[in-house]
């Protein structure tokens, strides 16, 4: 490949095959380069060349508690003597609490003594009431061992996971058997750790990930060392800066989840690069947390989700000193897991110019069984639809389903399977050995597939009108977001066999304050009804393509007042909105959003 805009990106070579059923086949002809075989191999190649780089660093107070690669190493081979003293025996270390120093060691410990790791979303344990969706992954994947930080925040969790060893590194005492870390990272390792680790394959399974249950419980994902060092390595081929500047990373995102565990901590690990662990998120009261780490790290990537963005940048945009600090030497402005509204792109976009930055925006496209990048947008599109190209080594299957295109996805980054769901796995494939992603795409330009994809939605998401005529709900509901420009943090749309599209909506309460008469005081149950937001919705919804045809506007809005829930299934700790179990769990208030005559809370254009 041809490196392109000062050595950014690589410039995409994508092939294109057309089936005689309709599908679409694409494939990058550039091929895959040679990685390194495991995630182990990652930390010890750096540790042993620049053994004092800083790979780690965690908010302590005012100042920042750090961990080098070396430090990394010595306590990873302590962990991992630790856990082959144990005999797990192909059982799993489970972590319930969140991205750390203390996580990290114990994720490289395992990965050295090829113990798959399985870090557990931290809201199943803190967040939820009933501990429900914890038990069935505990049940699912039998842990060996559990660790938790604090002994005490995690005591109603930790009594959910029944009869195992716990590990904690503070609080008071949990019962029998608690372990302090303390005892893992001062075992002394011996020639069985070194053994261990040249056992290793590239088929190893090194992590268990479980999915957010859109469908139920979630499933745990087999994670193998091919998987996660062959998506490193695409991604460095079409980044080719990684190789000169290794990364500097100011990350909250979970490491429970794949974006987070899989794409951006691999990505500091084989590259050599630092990783600053933010302790925010965008959250209320959390956000602050995320402002602070920044006027003390300027990253060079920085990673997010659109939830995320649209939290962010207006403080960006009124406070410059900070602007200046975030963009100082920020190469790329990365967000996935969700659409982005083009309206927050452009945003992005005019603030970087403003304050002379070269930053570019970005997104790749992938699945936690995608270890997770298979396209990268590694040219500059302008779009925020745009998912990019497949990326070296990764093949591609458009496949008709309906009216859209599913993408299927083919290469060394694809995991073999479920643990312990032979059933799912079987459905999880076709016939050609693709994985079924469930989501849907589009050429951008029919006649130059280097022009790249655009994201059509989740196929199970879309509707039907009464008219027969489909609404795309991964194009529409950002579109919507981005004509209430950035009064709405999110929604879901409604309107199966009616005449029309309707919405639920949640306020970004911030920005609904500053215009609602109500003032800095008022709930969510007072914004939802002051005359200024709701004339400003009317608004976005008049805004919201005009000439378009039914499908492609929303007739009607209703605000909610509670936030969406973890128990019920509506929403994971990244922020992203599951748009079925919303609208079973809210059924009562899409019957008021669709009825007739209108209910007098709901807002029409």
């Amino acid at each position: 490949m041809t490196s392109t805009t000062g050595g950014l990106f690589a410039a995409p070579a994508t092939a294109l095959w057309r089936g005689e059923d309709g599908s679409i086949l694409l494939r990058s002809e550039t091929g895959l380069a040679p990685g390194e075989t495991s995630v182990a191999a990652m930390l010890r190649g750096t540790a042993a060349a620049d053994p004092q780089r800083l790979l780690a660093a965690q908010r302590d107070g005012e100042s920042w508690r750090t961990i080098t690669y070396a430090q990394a190493r010595t306590a990873a081979d302590a962990i991992a003597q630790a856990l082959l003293d144990r005999e797990l025996g192909g059982r799993t270390l489970m972590i319930l609490s969140g991205n750390s120093i203390e996580h990290l060691v114990l994720t490289l410990g395992a990965h050295t003594a090829s113990v798959p790791v399985a870090p557990v979303s931290v809201a199943y344990s803190l967040q939820s009431r009933d501990h429900a969706t914890l038990r069935a992954v505990v049940e699912l994947a039998d842990p060996g061992l559990v660790y938790a930080d604090d002994g005490d925040a995690y005591a109603a969790a930790l009594a959910a996971v029944g009869n195992r060893e716990v590990v904690t590194s503070g609080g008071r005492a949990v019962g029998a058997g608690v372990t302090p870390l303390s005892r893992l990272t001062g075992t002394r390792p011996t020639e069985a750790v070194e053994r261990r680790y040249r056992e290793q394959s590239p088929d190893t399974v090194v992590k268990i990930l479980f999915t957010s249950g859109s469908t139920g419980h979630p499933k745990g994902v087999l994670t193998t060392n091919r998987m996660l060092c062959a998506n490193q390595q695409m991604m460095r081929q079409v980044w080719p800066f990684l190789a000169q500047e290794p990364p500097v990373l100011l990350d909250w995102l979970p490491w429970s989840h794949t974006f987070g565990g899989s794409h951006n901590l691999n990505m500091v690990l084989a590259n050599g690069g630092t990783l600053w662990i933010d302790d925010g998120r965008p959250a209320p009261g959390l956000l602050e947390r995320t402002l602070r780490n920044l006027r003390d790290v300027s990253p060079t990537i920085y990673f997010n989700v659109p939830a995320g963005y649209a939290a962010l940048v207006p403080v960006l945009e009124t406070d410059p000193q900070l602007a200046e600090r975030f963009f100082a030497r920020l190469r790329l402005v990365f967000f996935a897991a969700a659409a982005l509204p083009q309206l927050l792109w452009d945003r992005i976009e005019r603030l970087a110019a403003r304050h002379g930055a070269s930053a570019r925006m970005t997104t790749s496209w992938g699945a936690t069984e995608t270890a997770p990048a298979a396209t990268a947008a590694h040219f500059v599109s302008g779009r925020s639809d745009c998912i990019g190209v497949p990326l070296p080594g990764v093949e591609l299957k458009l496949a008709p389903v309906g009216e859209k295109l599913e993408i299927r996805v083919k290469g060394p980054n694809v995991t073999p399977g479920y643990h312990r769901r032979p059933d799912l796995t079987a459905a999880a494939f076709d016939d050609e050995g693709y994985y079924r992603t469930g989501d849907a795409v589009r050429l951008i330009d029919e006649d130059d597939p280097d022009s790249g994809l655009r994201f059509d939605g989740r196929i199970a998401e879309d509707f039907k009108l009464a008219t027969g005529t489909w609404v795309s709900v991964g194009t529409l509901r950002p579109a919507l977001l981005s004509a209430a420009e950035g009064l709405l943090q999110d929604a879901v749309l409604a309107g199966h066999d009616r005449n029309f599209v309707a919405a639920l909506g949640w306020l970004n309460q911030a920005h609904a304050r500053s215009l609602a008469h109500a003032g800095d005081q008022a709930d969510a149950h007072a914004l939802a009804h002051d005359p200024a937001i709701r004339e400003a919705l009317a608004g976005a919804l008049r805004r919201l393509n005009p000439e378009g045809g039914t499908s492609a506007r929303v007739a009607r809005l209703l605000l909610v007042d509670e936030p969406p829930s973890l128990d019920g299934g509506e929403i994971t700790d990244k922020a992203y909105l599951n748009q079925q179990a919303v609208l079973r769990r809210r059924r009562v208030l899409v019957e008021r959003l669709l009825a007739e005559p209108l209910d007098p809370d709901v807002i029409t254009p």
